[in-house]
């Protein structure tokens, strides 16, 4: 063995023990840590020759790299959806690391930490009240969650026109029916050979909505005569976290051919809390779902799962199967994750999930759900209050989409936010809305409170009083 690693092995408490403490110390200051950064650092870093050993990367990593690091997982960090590590997923996190398993069969030999994913997504169908027609697995994000989500329905399209095009590939114009797609889904069809943009727009709804117009919706469906399609709908969409009308949505899955998929990144937890439970009444009608966890569920990144109905299990594994590894038997009599979405490698992702499931409970989690939206309104009460400010939506659960008041000052609106952000104390992104710049705040991370608030509202009046709005 190398005499560094001999060194780090004997030295493995110790080294732990320091990491562990620097990681203590960061997330104890996350209030004090800023939320952006502009430090540079040069990359043309030279390999050593012989390596430093841990402690002494971990002193050039302190030296060099942590500048570069800003406080994501803190109270005032509003941007992207970024939800904070709780300390059960962190631990959940670090184990996942330390067992170190592949995570994909269940077998009597090799490792059985599949069930333990198993376990995780027969406790999120409890906490998101679905039924166990559904089946799952984890994956990084919401656009992996969407691409095998999308991916099993490519393969269902063909299947319609009797064809595998899983295996001769696209031979056929696949019909796309969207209204407010996130991004995340659109790079998916780009992914799936479908094109990012081949798909037919239908209309919002009226009232400053960004809701599929359900008439509309039947008008487009009614116009493909008869023809199979993928209807791509959202359980909170990214600037106002709206929500398709499922109810509606499952009354047309009983009269037409489609595959329906809800794109649910953050908006599915809405689920937890008796008072949003409303949003997403009849999504259990949905082929597939696709569900952030390093969102609303504040476990570490990388983490999102998918649910596909078990009746698709058969389109599933002809869409992902390793057909290339005869000692993996048959896939439907051998269960093994490889065999049902893109990864062949993949670590024991579903971990953080099962300790923050374990240790908070379906309570915890909808005190941090209720909690954020009351905060929202607290932060979009504020800034109605001010009249420099105007909001660009109703705020229906997490998300404040504002900008300066006046059509004369859209100019200014990066400018601010640019300012704003500079301050290092929050973290807010750019949007546009209906034609209009404006400010997207999102409100996920358990630890914000009222004095978050208090603080960058505070920031916020400094600055539009300098610029002399």
């Amino acid at each position: 063995m190398n005499s560094i690693l001999q060194h780090d092995l004997k030295n493995f408490e110790v080294i732990l023990e320091k990491a562990k403490q620097q990681g203590i110390d960061f997330l104890n200051n996350l209030e004090n840590i800023p939320t952006s950064s502009k430090n540079k650092v040069d990359t043309n870093r030279v390999l050593n020759e012989v390596g430093l050993g841990s402690e002494e990367a971990l002193i050039e990593f302190n030296e060099r790299l942590v500048p570069l690091l800003v406080s994501s997982p803190g109270p005032r960090y509003w941007g992207f959806v970024t939800g904070g590590s709780t300390p059960a997923s962190i631990v959940g996190d670090w184990l996942s690391s330390i067992y170190d398993q592949n995570t994909q069969a269940v077998a009597a030999q090799g490792g059985n930490s599949a069930l333990i994913e198993f376990e995780t997504i027969h406790l999120l169908l409890q906490l998101l009240e679905l039924p166990d027609t559904f089946m799952g697995g984890f994956v990084t994000g919401a656009t992996m969650s969407n691409f095998t989500c999308l991916g099993v329905a490519r393969q269902w399209f063909g299947k319609q026109l009797g064809k595998d095009f899983a295996k001769n590939g696209i031979s056929e114009t696949i019909n796309i029916l969207t209204a407010m797609p996130h991004s995340s889904s659109l790079k998916t069809l780009s992914m799936l050979g479908i094109g990012s943009q081949n798909y037919t727009v239908v209309k919002t709804s009226e009232g400053n909505r960004e809701a599929i117009d359900i008439d509309d919706l039947e008008t487009k469906i009614k116009e493909l005569n008869g023809k199979p399609f993928i209807l791509i709908s959202s359980a909170g969409t990214v600037n106002t976290a709206d929500f398709d009308d499922f109810k509606e949505i499952s009354a047309l899955k009983s009269k037409y051919n489609f595959w329906w998929h809800i794109d649910a990144a953050f908006g599915g937890f809405a689920a937890v809390s008796e008072k949003y439970k409303h949003y997403v009444e009849g999504w259990q009608g949905a082929d597939s779902i696709a569900v952030d966890c390093h969102k609303w569920l504040n476990v570490p990144y990388e983490s999102a799962f998918y649910l596909v109905k078990k009746e698709h299990i058969n389109l599933q594994i002809e869409t992902f199967q390793n057909s290339n590894a005869p000692y993996l038997g048959n896939p439907l009599e051998n269960f093994n994750y490889l065999n049902v979405l893109p990864e062949n490698s993949r670590r024991l992702r579903a971990l953080p999930v099962w300790f923050s499931l374990v240790a908070y409970g379906k309570e915890g989690f909808c005190d941090i759900i209720e909690k954020s939206a009351l905060l929202a309104l607290h932060f979009g009460n504020e800034l109605i209050e001010d009249s420099r400010f105007e909001l660009l939506a109703p705020i229906r659960l997490n998300n404040v989409c504002f900008t300066l008041k006046g059509d004369e000052n859209q100019d200014k609106v990066a400018q601010f936010l640019m300012r704003l952000n500079d301050t290092g104390k929050v973290f807010m992104t750019p949007t546009v809305y209906q034609n209009k710049k404006g400010i997207r705040a999102s409100f996920v991370n358990w630890r914000t409170a009222e004095e978050d608030i208090k603080i960058v509202i505070e920031e916020m009046k400094n600055i539009i009083s300098d610029l002399d709005l």
